[in-house]
């Protein structure tokens, strides 16, 4: 009798793992929500602090230009592939989909130099005040509420600059959407 309790527990307790497993499959897996179309531009509060990071750098005397912004699948997919099956470094380990870029939250961001050529040296002092004019706009954004690449654990992408929201690319993916991006429709 006891045998008998012992392997229905077992089936029961197998059932429900089998079950949990399935559960997890299911929402970890990145099912991209077809019905909420992807943005096709900058967020308008993205757009708008990465105007007021230009202008209060420029106030500093530090010129920034944006390198990069919104980025569809196609280029991040482009990207992805640079120093794969594409001559050039590695600057990505996203695919397309899987940006901030891909959701327009994220921008790129170098240094003008004095002769006009942009520059992505963390340690140059363009407006000779004694402090990397690099860490100087990292600052500046993060006052903007973005988050920067450089304080990743693993991948540091010192030139990126991201607003996420609190929405991770797994909820992106699914169709959640930060307040305001009713406006980009």
């Amino acid at each position: 009798m006891k045998a008998k309790k012992l392997g229905k527990f077992l089936v029961s307790l197998l059932f429900l793992l089998v079950l949990l497993l399935l559960l997890y499959q299911y929402t970890s897996a990145p099912h991209i929500n077809e019905d909420v179309p992807l943005p096709d531009q900058l967020h308008p509060k993205v757009a708008e602090n990465r105007d007021i990071l230009i202008q209060e750098g420029a106030e500093k005397g530090i010129q920034i230009i944006i390198t990069d912004g919104f980025r569809s699948k196609a280029d991040q997919d482009r990207l992805y592939e640079q120093g794969r099956s594409e001559d050039g470094n590695i600057v990505t380990y996203a695919k397309g989909g899987e940006s901030y870029h891909n959701f327009g939250l994220a921008i790129d961001f170098a240094l003008l130099s004095k002769e006009g050529k942009a520059i992505w040296d963390m340690n140059y002092d363009g407006n000779g005040n004694g402090e990397s004019d690099w860490m100087e706009v990292v600052a500046i954004a993060k006052d903007l509420g973005f988050e920067w690449g450089g304080d990743w654990k693993r991948f540091k992408d010192y030139p990126h600059l991201e607003m996420p929201f609190g929405l991770s690319i797994h909820e992106l993916q699914r169709g959640k959407r930060p307040p305001g991006s009713d406006v980009l429709k």
